[in-house]
């Protein structure tokens, strides 16, 4: 499992959609909802969102950070004409923000907007995903660093096998206003929670009025090795990095090439300089794959994260590849000591493993003489259909290129190549 927060315009939305499904209608968010980016067009978005031009404004970023409020970066009450000033000014500005962890230098460059609204009332919910029970945390003193009133807080499990249904929420919670309807939108909420594979999920804070609740600011988490079965549920979900962090080139051009296929494709760079270069077929393989890597006490080493799933075209698969090899070749290990390619994955379903394996091997072709230069050896373990025709390619790459090449199939464990080149077969 990763756990990888996601912008409030996207946390909506899916939410949205997910009570709507488990509420029958009870309980819905706002939909009057925009997302300006450094691309978005503001004369064309008032065109196609007119309720812009009519409402009063709440402007915020979303970038994964919060005490917007604190850091002067929250716009309440505003017409139009006002919340476009106030993006301009801030958009593409270098900002340092102020948390209760430190403060960050970074970027403004997405903004949330949506309509204001008076309310009294401030609550806050927070469900937490644990191994075997998760963790719902409610208090009536929303909407304030709620470490601070962490007294105020009613905390309960709810087993991961038994669900929600069957618990007594309404009395777990403290006398209030509203109480019934508190009651029912937590149970609706753990059950999206659930269902839709958030692994985190913060309302500070929320509230309620003539019995509707209102979303006002909104964390969350999604567990994205689950983008695959949840692609219909999520729709085009951003998995954006940390503020203050930037992303380098060649993760923008997988991202690019992520996009234009119903595939998967992600990379995340650790560490450029790492010896471990996975190249891992599913989302849920890479997890694990990274996880062995630290293991085995080599996290420092460990030099990116990411996948290839869902069947990528022998092209696509071929760029992917030859962007992790360019980044992997380009510069020695400072102590000689050699660099690993560990090519992994579980046993596919329908991921054709010869034809990825084309694209693979073909880019280590083109990149032989600087994986030479570094000293790269190879790891290969795969199953699934075609997996014999892969593997018989690959060690044929190996005998041809004369790069040491050690290749295993699902008679392997799939984690078993990680040790074979680290600890050399412990």
């Amino acid at each position: 499992m990763a756990r990888k927060g996601i912008r409030e315009y996207d946390a909506k939305r899916i939410l949205s959609k997910g009570l709507s499904e488990y509420s029958n209608g009870k309980f819905s968010i706002d939909k009057k909802r925009a997302l300006v980016t450094p691309d978005t067009d503001l004369s064309l978005l008032e065109k196609d969102q007119k309720w812009l031009l009519d409402t009063k404004l709440v402007v915020k970023p979303d970038q994964l950070f919060g005490k917007r409020g604190k850091n002067n970066l929250l716009l309440l009450d505003a017409d139009w004409k006002l919340a476009k000033e106030w993006i301009l000014a801030r958009m593409n500005k270098e900002t340092t923000i102020h948390q209760t962890t430190g403060s960050t230098e970074g970027i403004i460059t997405h903004f949330l907007i949506e309509p204001f609204v008076k309310h009294q009332d401030e609550y806050y919910l927070a469900i937490v995903q644990g191994e075997n029970a998760d963790e719902v945390h409610f208090s009536t003193k929303g909407g304030v660093d709620i470490e601070s009133v962490w007294d105020s807080v009613v905390t309960f499990s709810v087993p991961v096998l038994d669900g929600i249904d069957n618990l007594d929420v309404i009395g777990k919670l403290p006398e209030m206003a509203h109480k019934d309807i508190v009651a029912d939108f937590i149970k609706i909420m753990y059950k999206v929670f659930d269902e839709y594979y958030f692994t985190y999920l913060e309302l500070n804070p929320f509230s309620v009025m003539n019995d509707e609740i209102l979303f006002i600011d909104t964390v969350a988490k999604l567990d994205n090795t689950a983008s695959y079965q949840c692609a219909e549920k999520w729709g085009k979900v951003d998995f954006p990095k940390p503020f203050g962090s930037i992303k380098m080139p060649e993760e923008e051009y997988v991202a690019d090439l992520d996009e234009r296929t119903g595939a998967s494709l992600k990379l995340t760079i650790l560490n450029p300089l790492g010896r471990i270069w996975n190249l891992v077929a599913g989302g849920g393989a890479s997890v694990i794959y990274a996880d062995t890597v630290v293991d085995l006490g080599e996290a420092e080493e460990l030099a990116n994260y990411g996948e290839y799933s869902g069947n990528p075209t022998t092209e696509l698969t071929y760029e992917y590849t030859k962007t992790l090899l360019d980044l992997m070749t380009r510069a020695k290990d400072p102590l000689s000591r050699s660099k690993y390619l560990i090519i992994g994955g579980g046993i596919a379903n329908f991921t054709d493993v010869a034809k990825t394996f084309t694209g693979i091997i073909k880019a280590i072709e083109d990149y032989q003489d600087k994986l030479k230069e570094v000293d790269a050896k190879i790891f290969v373990r795969r199953g699934g259909p075609n997996y014999k025709e892969g593997l018989a390619l690959m060690r044929k790459l190996g005998e041809r290129t004369g790069i040491p090449t050690e290749v295993y199939g699902p008679e392997t464990h799939m984690t078993r190549i990680v040790s074979l080149a680290l600890k050399g077969g412990e």
